[in-house]
């Protein structure tokens, strides 16, 4: 297993602030940070020396950009796997290529766990209005259509309550290739977040009940109560055989949703989550920095929780602004993500509340 010393310089593919977040626990640990991203600047440049600007086809820049750096990682999916083939063929790339090309690709992602025996919401792939329509024949509505790429924080997917909504539909998601969810009675969703090293050495954090609003993640809570804590067994199983079968390095997340039948996998994330923000003061080792550690071939950190309970809530658009009241509850902890403007269903920051 190749072990990447602290004084090395990590790259991350991304700016945004999960970026922020890796490279702040990559300091704390003694490892350098330069991150590649299209844009100018974002909330990783508050805390990262070096900043590469260039496109992810940009072959030569990516080249250049790897010969500078020990390891590369990523910190969201929308990435070109070609980038990350680019890479892989100047060093190390830790998560490797095909756990994103699975992730990012809404089909596959749902066909590789079913042959792995999980259960997923009923699905049916679709290129056409044709295809829409059909496979609404065959499953009841109301159901989800969602892009089979690009989608995130309920970005790309629309509900259809009834089949003569199939043209708005297939419009509203501007006639890309796209897959038909349909929808699964649940009780609570919660994600399973684990770290694997180089080595195989397995770790769970305790699952967080997560509780969403408009598609986008409100409030993440632990322990998540009875119902999830019963069907944690299963759903740890297949987060693991996932994990195993991409002989995965670093942070995964498998979210699920808690159904009468057992846990039905929602989605995977090939990265550190924000529905495993908690873990920076809510455990001993935070999801960042075991991610650091797994990435870099070091020991991993115990995951174990630092309080009794922990409540994480994201602060949406202007949320942000009631930090003088945050800051004064001696039992929060506030991260403000550095973002210079605040937008209706952007996220600005976190506030995670310890319960002693």
């Amino acid at each position: 297993m190749t072990v990447i010393p602290p004084g090395s310089t990590i790259g991350i593919l991304g700016g945004g602030q999960l970026g922020r977040m890796l490279a702040m626990a990559a300091a704390q640990l003694g490892y350098r940070t330069h991150i590649f991203a299209p844009e100018e600047s974002g909330p990783a440049a508050d805390v990262s020396p070096h900043w590469t600007q260039a496109d992810y086809t940009d072959g030569q820049a990516l080249a250049k950009f790897a010969d500078m750096v020990d390891v590369v990682t990523y910190e969201f999916e929308n990435i070109d796997t070609a980038a990350l083939d680019v890479l892989a063929g100047h060093g190390l790339v830790r998560p490797g290529v095909n756990a994103l090309r699975i992730a990012q690709d809404r089909l596959a992602e749902k066909r590789f766990v079913c042959d792995l025996g999980g259960v997923t919401a009923p699905f049916s792939p679709v290129d056409s209005l044709d295809d829409l329509e059909t496979a609404l024949e065959r499953m009841d509505a109301p159901a989800i259509l969602k892009t089979n790429r690009m989608g995130y924080d309920g970005k790309g997917q629309v509900r259809i309550g009834d089949a003569g909504e199939a043209v708005g539909a297939w419009n509203a998601v501007k006639r890309a290739p796209s897959i038909l969810e349909g929808f699964v009675r649940f009780d609570q969703e919660f994600s399973v977040i684990l770290v694997r090293g180089g080595d195989g050495d397995l770790r769970f954090w305790d699952s967080a009940a997560n509780v969403h609003v408009g598609g986008i993640l409100a409030t993440s809570t632990v322990p998540a109560g009875p119902v999830i804590a019963g069907q944690l067994d299963a759903a740890r199983s297949m987060a693991r055989a996932i994990a195993e079968k991409l002989d995965y390095v670093g942070v995964l997340a498998v979210e699920f949703f808690a159904s009468a039948e057992g846990p039905v996998f929602n989605e995977m994330a090939p990265r550190v989550h924000n529905s495993g923000h908690w873990t920076i003061e809510g455990a001993l080792t935070s999801q960042f920095e075991n991610h650091i550690r797994a990435i870099c071939g070091l020991p991993l950190g115990d995951t174990g929780l630092a309080a009794r309970t922990v409540e994480m809530r994201n602060l949406i658009g202007d949320e942000a602004a009631a930090w003088p009241e945050i800051l004064a509850d001696p039992a929060s902890h506030l991260h403000l993500y550095g973002k210079h403007e605040a937008r209706p269903g952007r996220k600005m920051g976190h506030v995670t509340r310890l319960g002693f």
